[in-house]
């Protein structure tokens, strides 16, 4: 078998077998098939596509292509949830303490954050002290005696895709459908849980940029994941502007906080509720979906799901007088407000010009050497459809960059609000749930 001949089979359109598929990844991850054939089958893939079939045999074999995490050692049907990536995306953190108070058992492994899209690590490192450093006996440990971990994938984990992607990023293949699919499945699988929620964003703030490209993607890995014997489900969630009011590491924690004590923004709170919900359900701990919303509505009212979230940082070597009292996160030196030049309603927030500006304000990285000042990021104080007067505050700026610096980037965090005199309804922050 040569791997030219597998290339050219895909360029015309035929679909590979499992048998063609091992060798290429095999070949690749033991550094027998160099590069620039991988990128050439990417690319191939990238316009002639998989089937249903290739794609769940490529997902089997990269999840396979390392080590992969035996949890069955672990108490309850343990869940699992991935987001494609968003602006103000905290979900995973106000969620995960929901459902495990609610008695299901989280054992996530996240990614950090890589240009307008936040990541769960950076933020959960806001907190002093919080180790994501968690792996082997010690990761199991804490599952077991508390219900909920959430750390860092080691890097024996999936390491086809670590390559993979890399490749793919620097050769325009990344919007592959397959290949997003293949990539995002065989590290939730590889991660060894009983169920999947996925959230697939869409918008101007997330990767897919409309509701056919999400749907789409949502069910082909969801079919992945029952077809590799795992429970998957998915949601569509609007990425068209920030989710929450907070974006940026320590914001975005200190607003988790008042999630978890009742006090959250209604986009994120429905979300979690919803998607929560799927969650319980998944897990067998609700006869259904409004059983389980009002179960995740009692943890929150009762105070036991913000005492989970106090256990897992506890747990993890956080300093929880962080969490009991978040004002003792370090504040930005510079805090800028913009303010509206009109009256009316607010029409649209580019969601991806204020992930930008958080970045260069010094709250996200461009490169994944970049050091993150955790306090920067950009708090808003409208959303679409709130009303707003000339002259009132539609956002602050965190940072402690230079004014100037400052000064630049809140022109084009200004651009990115577009008021109208015409009323506007709020949004729905869940399109479609896949299952």
């Amino acid at each position: 078998m040569r791997m030219v001949d597998l290339i050219i089979k895909k360029r015309q359109g035929e679909a590979l077998s499992r048998r063609e598929i091992a060798f290429w990844i095999d070949g690749y991850v033991k550094g027998i098939i160099p590069d620039y054939q991988t990128s050439a089958m990417a690319m191939a893939i990238l316009f002639r596509g998989m089937n249903e079939e290739e794609v769940i045999n490529l997902t089997d074999l990269m999840e396979h292509s390392g080590e992969t995490l035996d949890l069955s050692n672990l108490k309850g049907v343990k869940v699992d949830k991935h987001s494609t990536g968003g602006v103000g995306d905290k979900t995973s953190l106000v969620l995960g303490p929901m459902v495990v108070a609610c008695g299901a058992t989280l054992a996530k492994l996240s990614g950090r954050g890589l240009g307008h899209t936040g990541g769960t690590l950076d933020k959960l490192e806001s907190i002093p002290g919080f180790n994501i450093a968690i792996s082997g006996e010690r990761f199991t440990d804490q599952v077991n005696d508390i219900g909920i971990v959430i750390a860092g994938q080691t890097q024996s984990l999936v390491p086809a895709d670590k390559k993979m992607y890399a490749l793919r990023d620097v050769t325009g293949t990344v919007e592959s459908i397959p290949l997003i699919a293949a990539s995002v499945m065989s590290k939730k699988l590889a991660a060894g849980t009983d169920a999947i929620l996925l959230d697939v964003t869409l918008g101007n703030g997330a990767f897919m940029k409309d509701i056919d490209q999400a749907r789409t993607l949502a069910k082909l890995m969801v079919k992945i994941g029952n077809g590799l014997n795992r429970d998957t489900r998915a949601v569509l969630s609007n990425m068209n502007e920030p989710l929450g009011m907070a974006v940026g590491n320590a914001l975005e924690v200190k607003e988790a906080i008042a999630a978890l004590r009742g006090e959250g923004p209604e986009d994120l709170m429905e979300l979690c509720y919803t998607g929560g919900a799927v969650m319980l359900e998944q897990a067998k701990l609700c006869k259904d979906q409004a059983e389980g919303r009002k179960m995740l509505e009692q943890c929150i009212k009762d105070g036991s799901a913000f005492n989970k979230f106090v256990e897992m940082v506890k747990a993890q070597d956080g300093d929880i007088e962080y969490i009991l009292h978040p004002e003792k996160f370090q504040v930005a030196k510079n805090i800028v407000p913009i303010y509206a030049k009109q009256s009316g309603y607010v029409k649209n927030i580019d969601a991806l010009e204020i992930g930008l500006s958080s970045m260069r304000l010094g709250g996200g990285r461009e490169t994944l050497n970049d050091v993150i000042d955790m306090s920067a990021g950009i708090m808003l104080n409208k959303k679409v459809g709130d009303k707003i007067a000339s002259g009132e505050v539609l956002c602050y700026l965190h940072s402690n960059k230079d004014v100037d610096v400052i000064n630049k980037i809140s022109k084009d965090v200004a651009k990115s609000f577009e008021i109208t005199k015409d009323f506007v309804e709020k949004p729905r922050v869940i399109l479609e749930i896949i299952q």
